[in-house]
């Protein structure tokens, strides 16, 4: 049974089950995977719910050499009868820690362009030779995880796709990572809170809501928040549809990253200097929400790929510009 992890508010969208439990799902079904073929490993089942709500999985990309350059990667997988030997490390792996399995693509033809000889993986967390070690961010929080593989055995059932044509997939993955639905939820949610804090508190004997400066700054992040999730919902549409979007779902990352960004930044402004205060202090308002987002936005900017990727992905294969 696989253990149940405490979903965000902004997810009860009911929009944003595209994005998170019914990746696995769209992905196998795209590539014509044989459901009876997953079936088989360790007993698990890829429901009609999506495989993600049964077992609660995460990516394995990035590596200490490869993070934009993910076609860079050095973690192995070498084919041993039935099963395969895989070695190496992973880095900024959100969740590992309670992860029960892990999306991993690994290389499997090092003498293959490096674009080419990359094998898309579902493996049990729990293998022997897997391990995770924590990185604790700037807010001290344990949200990322190194993940080491030392000789750890996986059937060859655990290979999705062709074997050496796994990059497909693994772009594929960062599509729907990059859809931003949750955080444009997220976001939403921010400034119903933002608004209401304006409308409870007073300074110099007048409401926050009633300043001119504050209204201003509200209305135009109100603006940003729904142009933020119609760009999310129109990759969400895409992703109903089956189809797949590329620079669609960058330029929702694109915008709402920075949008998010932005947010959090003008409500730590309004709020003034309690605003910066941490969130254990007993006097933060909003239990120090917007100073979190602040620190954690910075680093979005970065993950599923970075500003200037996705400026690279809708220049090229948006608007159709040359490279370089």
């Amino acid at each position: 049974m696989a253990r149940r992890v405490r979903r965000p508010r902004a997810l009860r969208d009911p929009a944003t089950h595209v994005q998170r439990g019914d990746v696995v799902r769209q992905r196998t079904h795209r590539l014509q995977l044989d459901r009876r073929r997953l079936g088989r490993l360790h007993g698990y089942r890829v429901r009609d719910r999506g495989a993600a709500e049964e077992a609660p999985g995460r990516n394995h990309h990035s590596e200490p050499n490869a993070g934009s350059d993910l076609a860079n990667l050095a973690t192995r997988a070498v084919r041993d009868g039935d099963d395969y030997i895989i070695n190496g490390q992973k880095i900024w792996t959100s969740g590992a820690h309670y992860a029960d399995w892990m999306i991993l693509i690994a290389r499997t033809d090092p003498d293959a362009p490096k674009h080419k000889g990359i094998s898309y993986f579902l493996v049990d967390m729990k293998t022997p030779g897997i391990s995770t070690r924590p990185l604790i961010d700037m807010m001290n929080n344990h949200g990322f995880n190194e993940v080491f593989f030392e000789n750890a055995r996986v059937p060859r059932d655990c290979l999705l796709g062709e074997e050496n044509r796994g990059w497909y997939m693994a772009t594929t993955t960062l599509d729907f990572e990059r859809s931003s639905i949750g955080g444009a939820v997220g976001a939403r949610k921010m400034l119903e809170e933002l608004v209401a804090y304006t409308r409870n508190t007073r300074l110099n004997g007048h409401r926050l809501a009633d300043e001119v400066r504050v209204r201003t700054r509200l209305a135009d992040a109100g603006v940003e928040a729904e142009l933020g999730r119609l760009l999310s919902y129109r990759v969400a549409t895409l992703q109903a549809r089956g189809q797949v979007p590329n620079y669609e779902a960058s330029i929702a990352k694109l915008f709402n990253t920075d949008m998010q960004l932005r947010m959090a930044k003008s409500g730590m402004e309004i709020m003034g200097l309690y605003g910066q205060l941490d969130h254990r202090s007993r006097w933060v308002p909003l239990r120090g929400r917007f100073e979190r987002q602040y620190l954690w936005q910075t680093g979005l900017a970065v993950g599923g790929g970075t500003t200037e990727i996705q400026k690279n992905i809708i220049a090229m294969r948006g608007l159709g510009l040359p490279r370089g």
